[in-house]
């Protein structure tokens, strides 16, 4: 089934990126998801001259937020028009950061059943004193079967539920880690759409960033204050730069049995942040060259080696990632890799035909669905009182404030003292007129349940707990009411988008 699609585009207008020197290192062949169709997209990609689009996502329960999909789906667009402009090879990759090691971000999952209702399932919390364990060593666990059972229980059988569901079982098992099953999912998903998903974290992967990881090390020095001379620079153009800087830290993470830290310079050598260990230039050397999966990137230096390590020209990225690619600037320049283009991701919603039904019945606008507030709500319940109710109510107070305001007059030329109880008792009279309005929209509010109740169950689909349908909500719920034609659908809407937003814009990066 499709659904209708709403735009709502990022303040950012996309800009043509300018073509690099292009070719595919064949020693991370390896590091590519393996998924029906990664064949044909990775002979393209040993064409000669490729180039790629990237972008990425934090490893999620059952593909996480929507707007994970979405990126990808935003990254083929990018690939598909700069290919058909520049006429050569453009393939679309989904960087899969399985370094990061925030738990609590990636655990839950929410969608809507089939009634609507907003639903949630989480994995077991980690204890107190686990070590921060980056998603690519971090295993699922039993808790996974249960969230499964919950999310096939919430869903009305149809052929996309069980499509979904054996797609979800096939990857997220109580054996695998967190960054293995998203990874895993998101291939299977995205492959046949023509989208390489990269592991960042295989060895050959590893094997290949070390250079960079190394001399990021070795140049932390004069990297702190670069970054904070362009923080500072992006501050005064009242620009927030998204990433504090200046703490001393590398942008280096080591990882051991005390978990994901933090490498912070220390005199000659480095100290990990949390478990203050103490590593000589020399150890980081051999672990870079021995056991470079130890090795990972923060999120400012991420992208400078996705840069390193393949022939991106463009990185789709959200909000949050428009702002520290800015402040990534100088990482380009210091460590002498090339400076993919930041383009904005495309936003948008998934209008469910509950939500159509309500916008038709109420003759009101998906707009209004998604503001703050509840006028809409009491517009609806003021629909609701006979005819000339407003009126009547209106021209009572207005004639209790001229009438009071003689009264109040007289009350103050017999005695001064009479004024403030005469004020009083008109005051009193506009309440009690206040009053007697409020308890008339509450029974017409009572009287108007079920339609009130289609407006919220309509915004919930929109606006879940007043946040971003895309933030909230995961592709994975869609895909097991709607079926897997909803993903073609959205994909080709989203290059459409990108077409109209890039022949917009000026044609020189």
């Amino acid at each position: 089934m499709s659904l209708p699609i709403h735009d709502t585009p990022l303040a950012q207008a996309p800009g043509w990126p300018e073509p690099r020197e292009g070719g595919w290192n064949e020693a991370l062949t390896p590091a590519l998801v393996e998924a029906p169709g990664l064949s044909g997209i990775l002979a393209r990609l040993r064409l000669p001259g490729a180039l790629v689009v990237t972008t990425g996502q934090q490893p999620g329960l059952f593909t996480g937020p929507l707007y994970a999909v979405s990126k990808a789906l935003s990254a083929r667009a990018l690939a598909v028009l700069l290919e058909r402009r520049w006429r050569r090879p453009v393939i679309p990759v989904f960087w899969i950061p399985g370094d990061d090691h925030d738990f609590e971000e990636v655990a839950s999952v929410a969608w809507l059943s089939g009634d609507g209702d907003l639903m949630r399932a989480a994995l077991e919390p980690r204890t107190l004193d686990a070590p921060p364990t980056s998603m690519s060593r971090q295993v699922l666990g039993q808790s996974v079967l249960q969230a499964l059972d919950f999310f096939e229980q919430s869903l009305p059988a149809s052929e996309g539920r069980a499509r979904t569901m054996q797609w979800l079982r096939r990857h997220y098992t109580p054996d695998r880690s967190v960054a293995a099953s998203f990874g895993g999912a998101m291939a299977e998903l995205l492959t046949p759409l023509g989208i390489a998903c990269f592991d960042a974290t295989h060895r050959a992967a590893k094997v290949a960033a070390a250079p960079l990881m190394l001399r990021a090390l070795r140049d932390a020095s004069t990297i702190e204050p670069d970054l904070i001379s362009r923080a500072a620079a992006l501050t005064g153009q009242g620009v927030d730069p998204g990433v504090p800087v200046g703490d001393g830290a590398t942008l280096v993470f080591l990882e051991d049995e005390q978990g994901r830290d933090r490498l912070v310079a220390e005199g000659s050598g480095y100290q990990t942040r949390r478990g203050r260990r103490v590593l000589r230039a020399p150890e980081l050397e051999a672990i870079g060259q021995k056991e470079p999966e130890r090795l990972s990137a923060n999120v400012l230096l991420r992208p400078v080696l996705e840069s390193f390590l393949l022939p991106t020209v463009a990185y789709a990225a959200g909000p949050g990632e428009l702002r520290y690619l800015e402040l990534a600037l100088p990482l380009y320049q210091r460590l002498g890799v090339y400076r993919q283009r930041p383009l904005p991701r495309w936003s948008g919603l998934l209008i469910e035909p509950r939500v159509t039904r309500a916008l038709t019945k109420f003759s009101t606008t998906i707009e209004a669905l998604l503001e703050d507030g509840s006028a809409l709500e009491v517009r609806l319940a003021r629909q609701a009182l006979p005819p000339g109710t407003e009126d009547a109510f209106r021209e009572l107070r207005e004639g209790i404030e001229a009438r009071y305001d003689a009264v109040v007059t007289l009350a103050a030329q017999v005695d001064p003292t009479l004024e403030r109880p005469a004020s009083a008792a008109r005051a009193q009279a506009l309440y009690g007129t206040q009053e007697l309005e409020k308890k008339l929209l509450q029974h017409a509010r009572k009287r108007e349940a079920i339609e009130l109740q289609q407006v919220a169950r309509a915004r919930q689909s929109v606006r879940p707990e007043g946040k971003p349908q895309e933030r909230v909500l995961s592709m994975s719920g869609f895909l097991g009411r709607y079926g897997w034609e909803l993903l073609e659908g959205l994909s080709g809407h989203v290059e459409a988008w990108y077409e109209r937003a890039l022949e917009a814009s000026p044609k020189t990066a």
